[in-house]
């Protein structure tokens, strides 16, 4: 097995491959590092395999884009996750074939809601669902503590206490742990029941990471026009949200409302399909295209996208721009598939 940590900081990038096919997968990567990345490649003449982001990150922009453009390695990510162009969407249980090296996909949502981990052989790749003696952070909008506890001690605890565990960042000059001894001295986790973790965790008062509005929302959407001026964390919060069944009453009601899609327009008729009667102006067009919709200023619109997060930053913008009554489909098409509701391609 090819292997090794490229960054050298805080923010860890992982190489992994076949040492037979000299086949590799990068594991969050970050924009910054591109080249560093591209000159190993070339120096060892490894073939990029693929391009694994295991969540949609808030302190760094992902290299993911940037990467498939030059090499055409397709992205792959959790089907979470929110943003579009991604080649591949896995599930839990699912296989990435890296040469003869398989990696398996653990589902291990709470930090984020696509958060997962890679298990290779004898190593876990955590993301940031467990750090060396911490986890990550669940204080981000649809984080969830109670779900990062299960993913810790469903997920990974289970896996035999000689795994190696490799996160997604490390503060303390780390590089390593074991699972077992994670299960053993983790501070956040060893010991502590489920609600336990909770309370702790919904009391850390941590503050933001610099600059997330620079890279939380342009990695949820894969914009990199440094021209849209994305919402705060606040007007993100402030977004009414409704669950996919309390938008297909509001469509069956004798004033239903206006279904915006955000989505690219290839997702607007891809396998997930849309809803419809619904419009469609995707995110990066509808502060310039907002006219289009003046007519609603004061009706209902519903927002809808993939998972529920683009939707919620365009949501944001409308009513930064008057609208006064704007909500967001909850969960997104995603949702709305899954409970089985009327669609349109």
């Amino acid at each position: 097995m090819l292997f090794r940590e490229l960054n050298r900081s805080a923010t860890k990038t992982y190489l992994i491959g076949c040492e037979k096919t000299q086949e590799v997968a990068l594991i969050d990567p970050v924009l910054e590092k591109t080249d560093r990345y591209l000159a190993l490649l070339a120096y060892y003449g490894y073939t990029l395999n693929s391009i694994i982001d295991t969540h949609t990150h808030a302190d760094h922009l992902t290299g993911s884009w940037e990467l498939r453009d030059l090499t055409d390695a397709p992205v792959i990510m959790h089907r979470r996750a929110p943003a579009p162009h991604v080649d591949m969407h896995v599930e839990d249980g699912q296989l990435i074939r890296v040469g003869t090296l398989t990696l398996h996909v653990l589902a291990t949502p709470g930090h984020t809601p696509d958060s997962m981990c890679l298990h290779a052989m004898d190593r876990v790749f955590t993301g940031d669902t467990l750090f060396i003696h911490g986890t990550g952070r669940t204080d981000f909008p649809e984080g969830d503590p109670g779900d990062q506890y299960d993913s810790i001690y469903h997920k990974l605890f289970p896996l035999p206490d000689s795994t190696l565990v490799f996160p997604g960042h490390d503060y303390r000059g780390h590089t390593q742990s074991t699972i077992g001894e994670e299960k053993q001295t983790n501070p956040r986790v060893a010991g502590r029941s489920r609600q336990e973790y909770v309370d702790l965790m919904n009391n850390l008062h941590l503050s933001l990471p610099d600059k997330i509005q620079e890279v939380l929302q342009p990695n949820q959407s894969a914009i990199e026009d440094q021209s849209i001026q994305f919402p705060s964390l606040s007007a993100l919060n402030d977004v009414r949200q409704l669950s996919a069944q309390e938008v297909q009453a509001q469509r069956e009601s004798p004033t239903p409302p206006l279904l915006l899609d955000v989505r690219e327009p290839d997702e607007y008729s891809d396998d997930l399909g849309h809803i419809p009667g619904s419009i469609l102006i995707p995110l990066k067009e509808v502060p310039v295209r907002a006219g289009e919709i003046e007519r609603h200023k004061s009706s209902h619109i519903i927002v809808v996208c993939r998972a529920g997060v683009r939707s919620t930053t365009a949501a944001a913008i409308l009513t930064g721009l008057g609208f006064g009554h704007v909500s967001n489909l909850r969960g997104g098409m995603l949702d709305w598939n899954e409970q089985q509701l009327p669609i349109a391609r």
